[in-house]
């Protein structure tokens, strides 16, 4: 034979026939290829060697006393425990019907009666290379599998991660733009807000209106009723100055101290009056209690507002500017009312 020798241990094969001298014939073959060869007279000798250590590959003779090798494979294949042997048939049976019926049945090769030594060697290896193939194939895959598994889950413990550090970023960067206290918009935040709102309303020329609210007399309040009933009393102003002040684009900020700004984009006048006097009215709906006030029994507010038309050639600051004048103005006339900076250009609406 040309065939080289398998080496040890290459493959487990059982061979089932009820003639003696080919089961010798067929062991010798085998054992001298190096392969380990078991044997079994007839199908239930066949079955339970089976079901004792599974064979890599079963050579079946077809024509049987007590099982047909037919039977014999058929309850083989519907085994889960050993559905996956490959079964070559050998029989005299040379009709190509019998042949189409062994593959049918499930098995994987026919070797017709009398043998060929080389023809048995080879179709011998060529399936354990096969069975062997596809184990190495379900390893494979299982590995990949397992990997795959491994990755997904990396994949979304990674996305999970970046969720939640998205989360806290975002929490960071609200909180850095919002006053501890009050949980409105912070000065800092004001300042770029504003110069953001200048630019837009410079290029479209559109109005843009600011005003300053200051509590009246609270350094009074604070000494009446502490410190701490005087943080409280700055949540509830702002709350009620943010409520009054509806609009998606409007902003409310804590100016410093008891102030508090408000930016109100593409108002004019008779806008900034309307939020204005309903601020001044949420602010009366509290009925804080203010009992060293000079102008109410409760707490009230003193409002300076300043509309213009922004122009590249000022600065939002002139708009601060004037709209701290204005305050200063309604503080001059008695506090707890509001005033309007008129004097500084012809770029400021009435």
């Amino acid at each position: 034979m040309n065939q080289e020798p398998a080496s040890a241990n290459q493959g487990n094969i059982l061979i089932v026939d009820d003639q003696l001298d080919n089961l010798r014939v067929l062991s010798t073959i085998l054992t001298e290829e190096g392969y380990q060869v078991r044997k079994a007279l007839n199908g239930q000798m066949a079955l339970i060697a089976c079901q004792t250590l599974a064979p890599d590959l079963i050579l079946l003779d077809i024509n049987m006393p007590d099982i047909s090798g037919y039977e014999v494979c058929q309850r083989l294949k519907s085994n889960p425990q050993t559905c996956n042997i490959p079964v070559i048939f050998i029989s005299i049976l040379d009709d190509v019907t019998d042949k189409v019926k062994g593959i049918k049945m499930g098995g994987v090769d026919y070797i017709t009666k009398p043998f060929q030594f080389e023809e048995v060697v080879v179709r011998v290896q060529n399936q354990l290379t096969i069975q062997r193939l596809q184990m190495q194939l379900q390893e494979t895959n299982q590995k990949l599998l397992e990997q795959n598994s491994l990755l997904r889950l990396e994949i979304e413990k990674r996305r999970n991660t970046e969720i939640t550090l998205q989360e806290v970023n975002e929490k960071l960067q609200a909180m850095a733009l919002l006053d501890s206290l009050t949980e409105v918009a912070n000065r800092r935040y004001l300042d770029d807000y504003l110069q953001r709102e200048w630019q837009r309303s410079a290029r479209e020329q559109t109005p843009l209106a600011f005003m300053l609210c200051d509590i009246d007399y609270f350094k009074l309040y604070n000494d009446t009723y502490g410190h701490v009933a005087g943080d409280t009393c700055l949540t509830h102003v702002a709350k009620a100055i943010k409520s009054a002040v509806r609009r998606p684009a409007d902003l409310v900020a804590r100016y410093g101290g008891e102030e508090f700004a408000v930016i109100l984009p593409n108002t004019n006048f008779s806008g900034a009056m309307r939020v204005t006097e309903n601020i001044q009215l949420q602010v009366q709906e509290l009925k804080i209690a203010h009992s060293a006030s000079f102008v109410s029994e409760y707490l009230t507010l003193s409002i300076g507002i300043a509309v213009c038309l922004p122009s590249h050639q000022y600065s939002p600051d002139t708009l601060i500017a004037a709209s701290e004048q204005a305050l200063y103005q309604a503080k001059q006339q008695g506090r707890n009312n509001y005033c309007a900076y008129i004097s500084f250009s012809s770029h400021y609406l009435l």
